[in-house]
């Protein structure tokens, strides 16, 4: 199991600089415009609320946009992400744009023991990160460590019927392939390209990844004793999975034919008891 680890890791390190550079991420505007957010987070702001004075981490934070926008809507930031590659592109942003934000190299499992317990009022995970774990219930153990009492987790993520779906399909048709629930066994990517647009050539192409069913998320939290405070399914994603398929409406891509068939991202919210 530590292989994927590596493999993963090898991969991110050899994308940061091309995700860093393509237009995709919208480096320049946070460089011009000190008032800029990224997409994700001016998607998730109306949910998330206000978060000025507080403290809060950012896991699996790549290349630190998400994290800039929530420094700049004034939170005291920490992001944490196991690629060295993707923290030199993080804080070589954060210096540029004068943010004070503390970047950890860790991998998510060993958050707790790289940080320190209950230091977080929010942990904020963005989409495309859970894939990247083996282990759902392991990954609520680190988050309800992580915060505080009365803390929040605030995710959004890839919807586990987006992620099931055949990527590979152009007929329109909405096909699920790849396992819904979580399995030991991962799914082994090979990609040579990325899911940005880039003429970078890269190296480190194969990766594992996992689903995790919403029930199993859900419970995961549940189980960890965290009160569940919100749970919203969107047709939306940041980026086109289904190229050709797909229409971009309002920063995000959705289903170009009845988008109403399939949840694409979803938000869960949830507090940790004082």
């Amino acid at each position: 199991m530590d292989d994927y680890r590596s493999l993963n890791r090898a991969s991110w390190d050899d994308r940061a600089a091309a995700h860093a550079a393509s237009q995709d991420y919208d480096v320049d505007r946070f460089r011009v415009d000190p008032t800029f957010l990224s997409r994700v987070v001016q998607f998730d702001q109306e949910r998330l609320g206000e978060v000025a004075g507080l403290d809060g981490l950012h896991l699996q934070c790549h290349i630190g946009t998400d994290t800039l926008s929530l420094s700049r809507l004034g939170a005291r930031m920490t992001g944490l992400d196991f690629s060295g590659g993707s923290l030199e592109q993080a804080r070589g942003l954060a210096e540029e744009t004068g943010a004070k934000i503390e970047y950890v190299q860790s991998d998510v499992y060993e958050a707790v023991e790289a940080l320190g317990a209950e230091r977080f009022d929010f942990v904020f995970t963005g989409v495309g990160a859970l894939c990247w774990l083996p282990d759902v219930r392991r990954w609520a153990a680190v988050v309800a460590r992580l915060l505080r009492p009365g803390g929040r987790l605030f995710m959004r993520e890839g919807h586990p019927v987006l992620w099931a779906l055949d990527d590979d399909r152009r007929d329109g048709r909405l096909v699920l392939r790849y396992p819904y629930f979580e399995r030991a066994e991962p799914v082994v990517w090979h990609d040579e390209g990325t899911y940005v647009q880039t003429d970078t050539q890269f190296i480190n192409n194969t990766v594992h990844n996992w689903n995790h069913g919403l029930g199993e998320v859900v419970t995961a939290l549940l189980e960890q004793g965290l009160t569940l405070t919100q749970l919203v399914e969107h047709d939306s994603v940041p980026w086109e999975p289904f190229p050709g398929l797909m229409e971009k409406t309002g920063g995000e891509y959705r289903m170009a034919d009845r988008p109403w068939r399939a949840p694409m991202t979803y938000t869960v919210q949830a507090v940790k008891p004082r």
